[in-house]
């Protein structure tokens, strides 16, 4: 079965590309034949190791030159490239003549059911349904993604199958025939556990607006205060490092709350960990959460829209945190440092329960959708 999966780019260290990594060699692995098509590559190598039998194929459409201008000038460039992408993505598709065509939700995902290249389209989402909204942009942008927000929906009816992370979110998109729930799978799976006995709590994803890294370094404040001898390591890149940095600074926690630069071998780093905390504004199904829990990290984290509700059990193996609870949120970090045996029992409990999320039990869906659709 021959497959192409269309994203914007493969050189993030993101959740959502290592997730497309470790599903695309899984399926070169075993017989399928794989490419995939990005639109923003612009040379750069990809940031996860993949199967040298998966093609890679760049439109160079680049619609990130345009983040920078206004909306008037922006909308005009936009528009323009996405006719270029249409007709070059069309023009590929044509020449590969795959199976099945998966769009993750990016750019391509408005007119990739108007391409009739005979191939199965199939929409994957690795946010929740109001992930638009949660931007929390106010005037014309809040006005813009609510329109886009429900426009998303309509987008989603055309496809041949709409794949969600969560049954929290399939609720939220209402009746759809098409709609179906994967979760994403474990990354990686160690040969041991967490020893839980390193004084340091781990945090993972980009430093941006959807993270809401500015809460857990707040709240470290007080936990800094209870155990002086404790970390907060946060491993990640974007847009708001100086501004977290800064913070810090402020805070004066330049020596317990680091920023540290993304890592390829995180696994390592988790089972160097303690626990790992999530204080993100939305998700689709968290990778910090699943690669903590197959570490087995106690996790806490605020209960956001969507993916942590699916993977922690309050109480089990973490705590869910009402969002914007610091005192509740530091509290619970604090109870999980200076109760030993409560940090080992839901340590456990974490290693337990990823079994939920291996590679195997959420593959073996995939595989059943294609065939259901060829």
């Amino acid at each position: 079965m021959k497959i192409v999966y269309c994203i914007l780019g493969i050189f993030n260290s993101g959740g959502m590309e290592r997730v497309l990594a470790n599903k695309v060699n899984y399926l070169v692995d075993r017989g399928y034949d794989v490419s995939i098509i990005t639109t923003d590559q612009k040379g750069r190598p990809g940031y996860f190791n993949l199967d040298s039998r998966i093609l890679h194929i760049d439109l160079a459409v680049n619609y990130t030159d345009a983040l920078e201008a206004n909306i008037i000038s922006k909308s005009l460039i936009f528009s323009k490239k996405k006719r270029l992408h249409k007709q070059l993505l069309a023009e590929q598709l044509m020449k590969l003549k795959p199976d099945i065509t998966i769009s993750m939700f990016d750019y391509e995902a408005s007119f990739l059911t108007d391409i009739k290249d005979g191939s199965a389209k199939v929409l994957e989402i690795h946010f929740s349904r109001f992930k638009r909204i949660q931007y929390g942009r106010k005037g014309v942008l809040g006005l813009i993604d609510r329109y886009l927000s429900l426009r998303d929906k309509q987008i989603a009816k055309k496809y041949k199958r709409f794949v969600v992370l969560t049954h929290e979110d399939k609720g939220y998109w209402g009746k759809m025939s098409n709609i179906e729930v994967i979760p994403n799978a474990n990354s990686f799976e160690p040969n041991d556990i967490s020893n839980l006995s390193s004084k340091r709590v781990i945090a993972v994803g980009r430093l941006n607006y959807q993270k809401r890294f500015e809460d857990l370094i707040a709240l470290w404040r007080t936990v800094h205060l209870e155990a002086p001898d404790w970390k907060l390591e946060i491993f990640g890149n974007g847009p708001q490092k100086k501004e977290l940095q800064a913070l810090i600074d402020t805070y004066g926690l330049s020596n317990s709350a680091i920023i540290r630069e993304p890592v390829k071998d995180i696994m390592n780093e988790y089972l160097t960990s303690s626990m790992v905390a999530m204080t993100s504004r939305y998700e689709g199904l968290p990778m910090a959460l699943l690669e903590g829990q197959v570490c087995g990290l106690p996790m806490v984290s605020y209960c956001c829209k969507c993916g942590p509700k699916d993977i922690i059990i309050d109480g089990k193996n973490g705590f869910l945190i009402d969002e914007g609870d610091l005192a509740n949120f530091s509290s619970k970090i604090v109870q999980l440092i200076k109760d030993v045996a409560l940090r080992k029992e839901m340590g456990l409990h974490s290693s337990q329960l990823s079994k939920r999320f291996s590679e195997e039990e959420v593959m073996s869906k995939w595989i059943s959708l294609f065939n259901s659709v060829v």
